[in-house]
Protein backbone atom coordinates (compact mmCIF):
# COMPACT_ATOMS: atom_id res chain seq x y z
CA UNK A 1 0.00 0.00 0.00
CA UNK A 2 1.88 3.39 -1.02
CA UNK A 3 1.88 5.94 1.84
CA UNK A 4 -0.79 8.47 0.52
CA UNK A 5 -3.18 5.43 1.00
CA UNK A 6 -2.22 4.20 4.02
CA UNK A 7 -2.30 7.46 5.64
CA UNK A 8 -5.84 8.33 4.21
CA UNK A 9 -6.67 5.05 5.38
CA UNK A 10 -5.62 5.90 9.49
CA UNK A 11 -6.96 9.06 8.98
CA UNK A 12 -10.43 7.29 8.07
CA UNK A 13 -9.89 5.12 10.99
CA UNK A 14 -9.70 7.64 13.45
CA UNK A 15 -12.30 9.88 11.56
CA UNK A 16 -15.00 7.00 12.17
CA UNK A 17 -13.79 6.62 15.50
CA UNK A 18 -14.66 10.40 16.19
CA UNK A 19 -17.96 10.67 14.45
CA UNK A 20 -18.93 7.42 16.09
CA UNK A 21 -18.19 8.22 19.70
CA UNK A 22 -19.56 11.86 19.32
CA UNK A 23 -23.23 10.92 18.25
CA UNK A 24 -24.05 8.15 20.19
CA UNK A 25 -27.43 7.09 22.12
CA UNK A 26 -27.32 4.04 24.38
CA UNK A 27 -29.85 1.20 23.30
CA UNK A 28 -30.38 -0.64 26.81
CA UNK A 29 -32.10 -3.80 26.04
CA UNK A 30 -29.12 -5.54 23.80
CA UNK A 31 -26.47 -3.20 25.66
CA UNK A 32 -24.90 -1.46 22.93
CA UNK A 33 -25.76 2.03 21.06
CA UNK A 34 -27.00 4.20 18.04
CA UNK A 35 -24.39 6.34 16.07
CA UNK A 36 -24.18 8.29 13.33
CA UNK A 37 -20.33 7.11 12.23
CA UNK A 38 -21.71 4.66 9.53
CA UNK A 39 -22.06 8.20 7.37
CA UNK A 40 -18.09 8.15 7.46
CA UNK A 41 -17.80 4.32 6.81
CA UNK A 42 -20.60 4.50 3.87
CA UNK A 43 -18.40 7.20 2.56
CA UNK A 44 -15.14 5.96 3.07
CA UNK A 45 -16.16 3.17 1.15
CA UNK A 46 -18.10 5.22 -1.56
CA UNK A 47 -15.54 7.78 -2.10
CA UNK A 48 -11.95 5.58 -1.83
CA UNK A 49 -12.87 1.88 -2.34
CA UNK A 50 -13.90 -1.10 -0.98
CA UNK A 51 -10.54 -2.18 1.29
CA UNK A 52 -10.28 1.70 2.12
CA UNK A 53 -13.75 1.16 3.50
CA UNK A 54 -13.34 -1.67 4.86
CA UNK A 55 -10.73 -0.63 6.98
CA UNK A 56 -11.97 2.46 8.00
CA UNK A 57 -15.52 0.54 8.88
CA UNK A 58 -14.11 -2.06 10.98
CA UNK A 59 -11.05 -0.63 12.65
CA UNK A 60 -12.99 2.53 13.33
CA UNK A 61 -16.22 1.21 14.74
CA UNK A 62 -14.36 -1.26 16.57
CA UNK A 63 -11.95 1.27 18.13
CA UNK A 64 -15.08 3.22 19.20
CA UNK A 65 -17.20 0.23 20.54
CA UNK A 66 -13.64 -0.31 23.14
CA UNK A 67 -13.19 3.20 24.14
CA UNK A 68 -17.08 3.84 24.36
CA UNK A 69 -16.89 0.51 26.86
CA UNK A 70 -18.45 -1.93 24.34
CA UNK A 71 -15.24 -4.15 24.00
CA UNK A 72 -17.88 -7.27 24.19
CA UNK A 73 -19.23 -5.72 20.51
CA UNK A 74 -15.86 -4.59 19.11
CA UNK A 75 -15.21 -8.43 17.31
CA UNK A 76 -18.85 -8.36 16.06
CA UNK A 77 -18.42 -4.84 14.77
CA UNK A 78 -15.12 -5.15 13.02
CA UNK A 79 -16.69 -8.07 11.07
CA UNK A 80 -20.10 -5.84 10.54
CA UNK A 81 -18.63 -2.88 9.80
CA UNK A 82 -15.96 -3.58 7.76
CA UNK A 83 -18.60 -5.48 5.64
CA UNK A 84 -20.72 -2.66 5.36
CA UNK A 85 -17.42 -0.30 3.92
CA UNK A 86 -16.51 -3.04 1.42
CA UNK A 87 -20.01 -3.65 0.29
CA UNK A 88 -20.15 0.25 -0.10
CA UNK A 89 -16.89 0.51 -1.95
CA UNK A 90 -17.28 -2.66 -4.17
CA UNK A 91 -20.98 -1.92 -5.10
CA UNK A 92 -20.25 1.77 -5.81
CA UNK A 93 -18.31 0.21 -8.84
CA UNK A 94 -21.62 -1.46 -10.18
CA UNK A 95 -24.40 1.01 -9.35
CA UNK A 96 -25.67 3.71 -8.14
CA UNK A 97 -24.24 5.61 -4.96
CA UNK A 98 -27.94 5.50 -3.51
CA UNK A 99 -28.02 1.39 -3.65
CA UNK A 100 -25.24 1.10 -2.60
CA UNK A 101 -25.34 3.14 0.37
CA UNK A 102 -28.96 1.33 1.25
CA UNK A 103 -27.65 -1.72 0.91
CA UNK A 104 -24.83 -1.50 2.54
CA UNK A 105 -26.50 -0.11 5.31
CA UNK A 106 -29.14 -3.02 5.47
CA UNK A 107 -26.33 -5.34 5.63
CA UNK A 108 -25.09 -3.36 8.84
CA UNK A 109 -28.32 -3.36 10.16
CA UNK A 110 -28.96 -7.30 9.64
CA UNK A 111 -25.76 -8.09 11.14
CA UNK A 112 -26.04 -6.09 14.43
CA UNK A 113 -29.66 -8.10 14.37
CA UNK A 114 -28.33 -11.52 13.56
CA UNK A 115 -25.35 -10.77 16.53
CA UNK A 116 -27.36 -9.21 19.05
CA UNK A 117 -30.10 -12.40 18.16
CA UNK A 118 -26.88 -14.97 19.25
CA UNK A 119 -25.66 -12.73 22.47
CA UNK A 120 -29.14 -11.57 24.28
CA UNK A 121 -31.69 -13.81 21.99
CA UNK A 122 -34.71 -12.79 19.53
CA UNK A 123 -36.12 -10.15 21.77
CA UNK A 124 -33.52 -7.84 22.88
CA UNK A 125 -32.05 -8.27 18.99
CA UNK A 126 -36.29 -7.14 17.44
CA UNK A 127 -36.24 -4.26 20.19
CA UNK A 128 -32.97 -2.33 18.71
CA UNK A 129 -33.71 -3.12 14.88
CA UNK A 130 -35.81 0.04 15.05
CA UNK A 131 -32.62 2.09 16.17
CA UNK A 132 -30.32 0.90 13.52
CA UNK A 133 -32.86 0.92 11.05
CA UNK A 134 -33.00 4.36 12.23
CA UNK A 135 -29.06 4.28 12.28
CA UNK A 136 -28.79 2.96 8.84
CA UNK A 137 -31.42 5.08 7.08
CA UNK A 138 -29.91 8.15 8.90
CA UNK A 139 -26.31 7.67 7.66
CA UNK A 140 -27.02 6.54 4.23
CA UNK A 141 -28.87 9.61 3.63
CA UNK A 142 -26.57 11.74 4.99
CA UNK A 143 -23.66 10.06 3.16
CA UNK A 144 -25.64 10.64 0.10
CA UNK A 145 -25.81 13.95 0.84
CA UNK A 146 -22.09 14.57 1.70
CA UNK A 147 -20.51 12.43 -0.97
CA UNK A 148 -21.07 14.42 -4.40
CA UNK A 149 -19.55 17.31 -2.90
CA UNK A 150 -16.77 15.80 -0.62
CA UNK A 151 -15.94 14.00 -4.25
CA UNK A 152 -15.68 17.04 -6.26
CA UNK A 153 -13.98 19.32 -3.47
CA UNK A 154 -11.25 16.18 -3.74
CA UNK A 155 -11.02 15.86 -7.31
CA UNK A 156 -9.69 19.61 -7.51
Amino acid sequence: MEARRLVLTALLVGLVAVVTMTVSVPLPGVKGYVNIGDTVVLLSGLIFGPLTGAAAGGFGSALADMLLGYAYWAPWTLIIKGAEGLLAGWLALRWHRAAAAGTAAGVMVVGYFLAGSLLYGLGPALASLPGDLLQGAVSAALCLIAAAPLQKYLAS
